[in-house]
């Protein structure tokens, strides 16, 4: 979210009624898929190292530099994801609490 300068990015909890009914108008599968990134853009849904390779496509800086590792074959890109969610609060640790959203945080999230 702070990496979102420009202002580009809504988010959604998968488990609310609004990604819920949009995961199931547009992909059922995607419904029973709780632990991946889910990108919605132009009415195409991108999932796993797809979602974050084009999120980071539309972030500011440098991180749009990654998006060339889109001519990696999915199946070995989201291997690695996979592998890097697994292990990411072994690498980066697990905080105890959420933070306090912010009024302007608050207003990229859909609700309903």
């Amino acid at each position: 979210m702070r990496q979102d300068k420009k202002d580009r990015l809504r988010f959604a909890a998968l488990q609310s009624d609004y990604a819920q009914a949009l995961l199931q108008s547009m992909r059922p599968d995607a419904a029973s898929v709780p632990d991946t990134v889910l990108l919605m853009e132009k009415g195409i849904l991108y999932s796993h190292s797809t979602a974050v390779l084009r999120i980071c496509r539309l972030l500011g800086r440098a991180w749009p530099l990654l998006y060339l590792f889109i001519i990696i074959p999915r199946p070995l890109r989201d291997a690695v994801y996979k592998a890097f969610a697994r292990y990411r609060y072994k690498l980066f640790g697990k905080q105890d609490s959420c933070m306090m959203p912010t009024e302007a945080i608050r207003r990229k999230f859909i609700d309903s």
